[in-house]
């Protein structure tokens, strides 16, 4: 899952980091470019486009080390401190902001990177506050509602139905009604019918992926950006955080009155590790989630099971909203093999790459072409990615928004991680996000 932990990277790295560390690299030489990833599925394609890469650079080769997120990280922040960090690795827009601000990446103007090359917004999301590049485009996602067509089919519900939802936070709109509706508890009533028991539900109409902390991309984020909220009060290093939004804590409110209704899964019943929205889907305890376009071969995957995917619910601005979020890969102020590493990095955001990455059908990678790769790749599996890349074609019916990029998104993680549990966990008073909306932009001042 991509989006989850936010480690404290200031205090961990701002002691160590700017007074310099040995020169590293994990491994690394004048003939060996080490690449870091996170992600095990997308592993194969990225080693096929290593050995593009070897062959059109004799002499080099590429050493690529996989982890877990959670792991990533971690190692990740010990290696920067320690000198032994990769050339290149897979970046976050979450953690590049602070990573260029700690000065522990190397600027990439000099790789001749047209936005345009690109899907709109991806390119000029690694600009840092400096004006420099950051990271080199790599793919991108969007999010969807992924649904057991077997139980859809027991609730009267059809496709063309769940993908001409709509929502307010008032009432809940035609969502709320069929999420409602995909509910049943252990006697079999649904959750829009008399008698329905919330305290013994044996199926939820909506899985839940936690808390969401301050981006929420796969729990509260189409809602409040689809309700005409943004995260700060600009589209790239906003100065002033919105979590004090009337708007942002009606929808809130609302999103998680779903769970105390009985109709989304609670609190307790979320896992980071083991029980996450798909694993909900999985077991047959919700009908319903909102999750990612990484995550549609683990969906498709599912035995015995049939999953469809539909677009997210209109809003009250009349227009669908996903988070568009894209990765890129970006090389270490410290790496061994610089020059290797920039030749990787501009090999890793050509089309020759990304096509081949596109080829596996694991992710949308960030060039058009390499879309194209990718849908095809899909679309032979047997697998409808409509959901997912209608919101990236339609921008009449659709809005996409990004992660919020500001400095010091640790700090931010950290107040809203607690802030949010505490809402969906102990029903604490959304108000209580006015306090913790002053707290971070008090941070941001500094």
């Amino acid at each position: 899952m991509r989006t989850r932990t936010v480690t404290a990277l200031a205090g961990v790295l701002g002691l160590s980091l700017v007074s310099g560390c040995a020169q590293g690299g994990s491994g690394s030489s004048a003939n060996t470019v080490t690449y870091w990833l996170w992600d095990a599925n997308q592993q194969p394609a990225y080693e096929a486009c290593a050995k593009g890469f070897e062959k059109q650079n004799p002499g080099l080769s590429v050493k690529i080390t996989q982890l877990g997120w959670d792991d990533y990280w971690t190692k990740l922040t010990a290696s920067f401190i320690a000198g032994t960090e990769p050339d290149v690795f897979t970046d976050h827009i979450q953690k590049f902001g602070q990573f260029a601000d700690l000065k522990v990446l190397e600027p990439l103007d000099d790789l001749g990177i047209d936005d345009a090359d690109y899907q709109p917004g991806l390119g000029a999301n690694w600009t840092g506050q400096d004006g420099r590049r950051y990271g080199a485009p790599k793919d991108w996602d969007t999010v969807a509602l992924f649904y057991n067509r077997a139980l859809a089919k027991d609730a009267g519900l059809t496709a063309e139905q769940l993908n001409d939802l709509s929502w307010n936070p008032k009432d809940g709109g035609t969502f709320e009604k069929a999420i409602a509706h995909l509910t049943v508890d252990d006697r079999g009533r649904r959750g829009d019918e008399a008698g329905f028991d919330k305290r013994h539900v044996k199926v939820y109409g909506l899985a839940t992926n936690g808390g969401g902390d301050g981006d929420g991309q796969t729990q509260w984020s189409t809602f409040t950006a689809s309700a005409g909220w943004t995260y700060t009060d600009r589209q790239r290093w906003g100065t002033k955080y919105r979590y004090d939004s009337k708007t942002f804590q009606s929808v809130v409110e609302w999103y998680f009155g779903l769970a105390k209704k009985g109709y989304m899964a609670p609190f307790t019943d979320y896992n980071s590790q083991s029980n996450q929205a798909n694993t909900q889907v999985a077991a047959g305890k919700a009908a319903a989630a909102f999750d990612g376009a990484w995550m549609i071969s683990s969906y498709a995957g599912f035995k015995g099971l049939d999953i469809g995917t539909a677009v997210t619910p209109a809003g009250p601005t009349g227009k669908r909203a996903t988070m568009m979020n894209g990765l890129a890969d970006s090389i270490t102020r410290n790496a061994r093999n610089k020059a290797g590493a920039k030749k990787w990095v501009a090999y890793l955001a050509s089309d020759e790459c990304q096509r081949t990455v596109g080829s596996y059908g694991i992710v949308f990678p960030a060039t058009p072409d390499g879309t194209k790769a990718a849908v095809a790749a899909y679309e032979k599996k047997g697998i409808d990615v409509g959901a997912f890349t209608e919101p990236i074609a339609d921008k009449k019916d659709f809005a996409t928004f990004s992660y919020p990029i500001t400095g010091n998104a640790a700090d931010v993680y950290a107040l809203m991680h607690p802030a949010m549990q505490d809402i969906f966990a102990n029903g604490e008073p959304v108000s209580g996000l006015d306090r913790t909306n002053s707290q971070i932009n008090l941070i941001l001042d500094q």
